[in-house]
């Protein structure tokens, strides 16, 4: 299993993490829906998760053709893995 990168903000708030890949350089960025407003961006990749009471999206920054869904749901399952959330669904739509 491949390792990304985490970067957590300073003022360490949860779920305002950017899941990095060293190799491809892709981003994912993680939202809390049940407390900021997300507003999505055009052109980029959403993914949602659903765990519990938990909901998240996912987000690419800087996506380009080259990035396959399989490496970004990778990164996703990894992430969820990594914070503990081993029921969690992913849905492309909003759940």
């Amino acid at each position: 299993m491949l390792n990304y990168l985490i970067s957590i903000p300073k003022n360490n708030a949860l779920k305002k993490e950017t899941i990095y890949d060293p190799e491809t350089k892709l981003k994912i960025k993680v939202f809390d829906l049940l407390k900021p407003k997300h507003r999505p961006k055009p052109g980029e990749v959403r993914y949602f998760v659903t765990a519990g009471s938990e909901t998240l999206a996912f987000e690419t920054e800087g996506y380009s053709k080259k990035h396959c869904d399989l490496l970004i749901l990778h990164m996703i399952s990894w992430y969820c893995v990594y914070v503990g959330l081993l029921e969690a669904q992913i849905h492309t739509n909003w759940p």
